[in-house]
């Protein structure tokens, strides 16, 4: 018998529907349950933050505190500018802290409540103040730019807003694996070893500029799993967690870094890019409409002579916030299109189904693993769990067909198995 015939018989024995029931079948009851149940609470969460910021900017308008911050601000510096920027570090900053009851159940007591958060209380606090004054310098630097644009395009605002938020993206994106990243993990090389050298050989078979990588200390913060291939124009990273080391099996990791290596071989930051302008042009678009008819109506008793008027900021954020909400859909699809790109892209460079398949089951700890069709379309900006393993079944199916000689029909479900019990205690 020839060696195709032998591929074709041990192709024929392996199901990739059922291959992908077997995997999904490990999950235990209880894991799949809590997982289910901080996932869809997400949902709801998605709504609760929309009508919190909608309350705060009511609040800051209807008390006038909007209107009396812009004046206090004028009386002192004078300067439209410099009266962009101090309002907009204020406002953060208070905006934070009116909103941080929701935050820290959110971000802190509802991650513990699930198992996710390894964080101490004090340390979580350090980081949220790192973040406060990081947020209050960009919102000082990013809003100064966008009012100035506002007040020059006028009418046209929305189409050169979206260009300079893009532009600010960018650079925010080139500046963070060199002066951001650092300030919450440690990054260090990774030991020289047979993972490592994998690692490289795959990112330069992909023509991924990286001559190292980097693990960080993601274990200070979550016991998740996770990688990125960042940075733009010379400051390209390959990143993986600690907890990606230590909590997973080497072909698990190689399944991993070649989905975040397709992000950056298929160009998806530079697609999100123009995607991103697109989008964001047709909400400020939608803004400009909402906040005009909005300050139509309200505008003289809160004291905001127009969208150009800093006075204006908790309602242009409540507009564009309205905006993102009704967009959910289309963001997710967006990125969850991305993502199956990646996950492709992962399963031809890294040549891992299985091990592609049983780390899926380690992100069920948070993510649903088996939504309904509408359920997913909706709330998911990734692939759900059984959609990942169907599709490395899928391609574990095709590369037997081909006679690969690096797959076998074999399941990993004994590894698979202890993954859920480790998810269930």
């Amino acid at each position: 018998m020839t060696e195709w015939m032998l591929a074709t018989n041990a192709a024929a024995g392996f199901d990739p529907s059922a291959a992908t029931d077997a995997y999904i079948a490990t999950m235990d009851a209880a894991a799949r349950a809590r997982s289910d149940a901080y996932f869809e609470g997400g949902y709801w969460l998605i709504l609760v933050n929309l009508l919190a910021g909608l309350a705060m900017a009511f609040l800051l308008l209807q008390t006038g505190f909007s209107k009396g911050l812009r004046d206090r601000v004028q009386g002192v510096v004078k300067s439209k500018s410099l009266t962009v920027a101090v309002y907009a570090a204020a406002y953060t900053l208070v905006t934070t802290l009116v909103l941080f009851p929701l935050t820290i159940w959110q971000n802190y007591f509802r991650e513990h409540e699930y198992g996710l958060s390894t964080m101490t209380m004090g340390a979580w606090l350090n980081e949220q103040l790192i973040g406060l004054v990081m947020g209050m310098v960009m919102a000082a630097v990013f809003l100064t730019i966008f009012y100035i644009v506002l007040r020059i395009a006028k009418s046209a605002w929305w189409i050169w807003g979206a260009g300079v938020s893009v532009i600010l993206l960018a650079m925010m994106i080139f500046v963070a694996p060199v002066y951001i990243d650092p300030l919450f993990n440690e990054y260090t090389p990774m030991e020289e070893g047979e993972l490592r050298a994998d690692i490289l050989a795959i990112a330069e078979a992909n023509g991924i500029p990286a001559d190292d990588v980097y693990v960080f200390d993601v274990s200070r913060q979550s016991n998740r799993i996770t990688a990125n291939v960042n940075g733009l124009f010379g400051t390209t990273r390959i990143a993986l967690s600690d907890t990606l080391i230590e909590n997973t099996d080497p072909d698990e990791v190689l399944a991993v870094m070649g989905h975040e290596m397709g992000h950056y071989a298929l160009n998806h930051l530079w697609e999100m890019f123009t995607i991103f302008g697109v989008v964001l042009a047709i909400g400020f678009a939608f803004t400009n409409w909402m906040f005009n008819a909005v300050n139509a109506r309200f505008g003289r008793n809160w004291g905001i002579s127009g969208i150009s008027d800093i006075a204006g900021l908790p309602l242009l954020a409540a507009c564009l916030s309205v905006y993102f909400f009704i967009m959910t859909p289309v963001f997710n699809t967006v990125i969850r299109t991305n993502e199956a790109e990646a996950d492709l892209f992962g399963l031809n460079a890294a040549r891992e189904p299985d091990g592609f398949a049983t780390v899926s089951l380690r992100l069920a700890s948070y993510r649903k693993i088996d939504p309904g069709y509408w359920e997913e379309f909706i709330f998911f900006d990734h692939p759900s769990g059984r959609a990942r393993v169907s599709m490395a079944m899928e391609w574990k199916a095709g590369q037997l067909a081909l006679g690969a000689e690096d797959q076998t029909p074999e399941l990993r479900l004994d590894r698979a198995e202890a993954i859920m019990q480790e998810l269930a205690e």
